[in-house]
């Protein structure tokens, strides 16, 4: 079994990809109100909102515990509404995984909006799990905040 990883995520939108790269990439702090039984908050450590070297934090629950996640922000792509975040700590990863990287996208198939959830990882060892209740776990808020989005 490959130590190494990729899983991918999708989500219909309807909201629009600009929405929702703009909401996470400017104003992520946001998500909290949206869905603050999931997000309790997303603050900046260092650098400028949004942009590339940025470095964030965000505190949420998942699965009933609450955790925290340190990501920097390793590239940006306004055309396809690309965010990569690669994770520096947090409970999710430490002692888990050697590297964990998180790219949100948004692309056009069928007539229909997605928003793709992309994880790449490398696990310490091949007793970890593939992280797929995290997976469950981003999809299922964005749905709430493309519900949100929607209705405004």
């Amino acid at each position: 079994m490959a130590l190494i990883g990729t899983i991918i995520g999708k989500v219909e939108i309807n909201s629009g990809a600009k929405v929702l790269h703009d909401l996470y990439r400017h104003t992520p702090d946001d998500i909290s109100s949206i869905c603050p039984d999931k997000i309790h908050s997303c603050d900046l450590l260092s650098g400028t909102r949004g942009a590339v070297g940025s470095t964030i934090i965000w505190h949420f629950t998942q699965d009933g515990k609450r955790q925290s996640l340190k990501e920097i922000i390793e590239e940006v792509n306004e055309t396809n509404h690309k965010i990569v975040f690669k994770v520096l700590e947090g409970e999710l990863v430490d002692e888990k995984y050697k590297a964990f990287t998180i790219i949100f996208h948004c692309e056009q198939k069928d007539g229909k909006q997605w928003a793709v959830w992309t994880i790449e990882f490398e696990r310490l060892d091949t007793s970890i799990p593939y992280p797929t209740s995290f997976m469950e776990y981003l999809c299922d808020y964005l749905k709430e905040i493309d519900d949100h989005k929607t209705c405004k």
